[in-house]
């Protein structure tokens, strides 16, 4: 199971700033709908200022979502998070809003490489950018979500270990394969 801590991502370099940016703004659209900014304070001064307070309603909801709601969001969908290494293959099983299951076949995996210590994360094939195509965002945007083009092993106690299991796995699997030195294995922080 992914550790069910608060952890940091690489992509956060990115997302902190922005969550910060898009909220202060949106509230600050707000309180200028609302008139706070105006001699008269709480009363908008026009029809077309109550459709602006509307307008702006979503942006801070989805402002608070990217600041700190996105942290609980993946608390509760880490504790609802299964790996299993076996064998054949890594099982990936979530059982979030809708239970989805996605199994990597070892003897058919390319691409493993970590991101962060202990706790870590393992991506099973490439790993997507964070400015890449939708599915591929990252943390609070569908990181853990399963997704069958990222499939990654998020937050996990002693990535280290279950990298080398998974490699030892999979050249026993298959003896042709090469060893270690032949997997595409990068280490990032």
């Amino acid at each position: 199971m992914p550790n069910p801590s608060v952890i940091f991502h690489s992509a956060d370099w990115f997302m902190i700033p922005f969550s910060f940016l898009w909220g202060g703004f949106a509230i600050f659209w707000e309180a200028s709908a609302l008139g706070f900014f105006s001699s008269d304070p709480g009363h908008p001064s026009s029809p077309n200022s109550y459709f602006m307070v509307l307008w702006g309603i979503p942006f801070v909801v989805f402002g608070q979502y990217m600041i700190w709601g996105r942290f609980f969001y993946d608390a509760w969908l880490k504790r609802r998070t299964y790996y299993a290494v076996t064998n054949r293959r890594v099982l990936l099983l979530q059982r979030g809003r809708k239970t989805q299951f996605n199994t990597v076949m070892l003897s058919a995996l390319a691409d493993l490489s970590r991101e962060g210590y202990n706790p870590g994360t393992l991506w099973l094939g490439p790993k997507l950018s964070f400015f890449g195509p939708r599915g591929s965002q990252t943390r609070g945007m569908g990181y853990l979500t399963l997704n069958p083009a990222t499939n990654v092993l998020a937050d996990i106690d002693d990535p280290d270990y279950v990298c080398r299991l998974i490699l030892d796995l999979r050249d026993k699997a298959s003896p042709k394969a090469p060893a270690i030195v032949g997997s595409n294995l990068s280490l990032s922080r």
